[in-house]
């Protein structure tokens, strides 16, 4: 298996039969009646258990400022305090993602990516974003348009979703495809422009200023001119319906507080740090492109402007083993996983560097905690090989099993492995 690049990609899978099996019920957000395609019991249970895998598939964590997450955090429980669902266990996260992206799990898990945080100026804004999110939570949205994805045969679709962050290839293993779908929902006109109204209105009873919401709105109707519709401008696309929308709903609220000082002081260190992301984001285009030393180039000049991001240090490891510098790579990785020990990528990338160069107990031990973390079809086959490469039968069987019966690439070569374990070929 080559060692090189991962990218990352979803299978868009279904919930479950039990998806189209609601009742019908009042919206609590909207009032309305319509069909209820999951119980609060399922919301919650389904955010909790897709809310870590989606963060992985996503970035990971952004660890290198505490502070900023916390700050996040309180913006958002004071919007969910206000809202119509304030009982939902809400949780806040910020993803070390240079796409301008935001999210929400059914039961009120909701995540914001660094892209986007850095674009906002306001404290306002930032209520807009994560006030829109904690709606579609609170609606039910997600489940609402997987549901009738499922009814048009969408879900039967597999998507090829490349993340700007990651250029890392990757196939998700069953566990975490649930989560993958919820974060690429395209929510409908309607699911929008509930998200806009009602989330204003939190706004508006948390004491912001509802002229955030226009603002936002604004920014990324010019951001999405001329640019490929992925990330936000696809789950979220933005308009000028929605921007008119919101600036009838702000004149219809008053003013509020736009909490600009504190906002530009809690994220000075991300905005300190962009220089960094740029010349990390830049690597990453020349790895996509194979340009392996450009590569390798940026992620030193991202490095000497800061040494404590993680991404920085995996992409040197990277663009070192292509160059044929595997010293060199596990070093990165070392580092890497050294400064953020909670993301998936290094221990996956780390790992399958050790199983080519024959490292069968450390591969092992990078392997198990990488699908720990998130499970993948390559540190799947990899723990089937070492497994095999020792003598295991069994055990490399029970890891090739769900390799070979999933859509991955690497299905074929998990059935041949099957085969010739078992004595003869297909």
């Amino acid at each position: 298996m080559k060692h090189s690049v991962f990218l990352l990609r979803y299978l868009l899978v279904i919930v479950g039969s039990g998806l189209l099996l609601g009742g019908c019920g009042v919206n609590p957000v909207t009032g309305s009646s319509e069909m209820s395609f999951m119980s609060e019991a399922e919301e919650i249970r389904t955010g909790e258990q897709q809310y870590g895998p989606s963060q992985q598939s996503e970035g990971g964590q952004y660890v290198l400022d505490p502070e900023l997450t916390r700050y996040v955090q309180r913006v958002g429980m004071r919007l969910a305090r206000v809202s119509d669902r304030p009982e939902l266990p809400y949780e806040f996260v910020v993803l070390n993602n240079s796409e301008p992206n935001a999210w929400a799990l059914p039961g009120g898990k909701i995540a914001l990516n660094r892209g986007l945080l850095v674009l906002l100026e306001s404290e306002a804004q930032l209520a807009a974003v994560l006030g829109h999110e904690i709606v579609h939570a609170a609606a039910g949205h997600g489940a609402q348009q997987q549901a009738k994805d499922t009814l048009l045969g969408v879900g039967l679709a597999v998507l090829g979703v490349a993340t700007s962050s990651s250029g890392y290839q990757d196939l998700v293993m069953q566990g975490a495809q649930v989560g993958g779908a919820l974060v690429q929902t395209r929510y409908s006109r309607e699911a929008e422009l509930e998200a806009d109204h009602y989330g204003m209105n939190y706004m508006a009873r948390a004491g912001y200023d509802p002229q955030g919401a226009v603002q936002v709105q604004e920014l990324l109707l010019r951001l999405s001119a001329g640019k490929p519709q992925g990330g936000l401008f696809a789950s979220h696309p933005p308009s000028q319906e929605r921007v008119d929308a919101n600036r009838r709903t702000a004149r219809k609220l008053g003013p509020g507080d736009d909490g600009r000082e504190e906002f530009q002081r809690e994220t000075a260190p991300l905005r300190r740090d962009q220089p960094a992301y740029a010349a990390y984001d830049k690597g990453l285009a020349a790895m996509n492109a194979k340009r392996y030393e450009e590569a390798l180039k940026f992620s030193n000049t991202a490095l000497k402007l800061q040494d404590r991001e993680a991404l920085f240090h995996e992409l040197r490891g990277v663009a070192s083993a292509q160059l044929n510098r595997p010293v060199d790579a596990i070093k990165s990785y070392n580092q890497a996983i050294a400064r953020n020990q909670g993301f998936f990528r290094p221990y996956l990338l780390r790992g399958m560097l050790h199983l080519k160069r024959g490292n069968l107990d450390v591969a092992r031990e990078d392997l198990t905690v990488a699908n720990r973390l998130f499970p993948t079809a390559d540190a799947t086959l990899g723990l089937g090989d070492i497994a095999a490469r020792q003598g295991d039968t069994q055990t490399a069987i029970r890891y090739y099993e769900p390799v070979a019966k999933s859509n991955s690439s690497l299905a074929p070569a998990a059935r041949e492995r099957i085969a010739k374990l078992r004595g003869y070929s297909r």
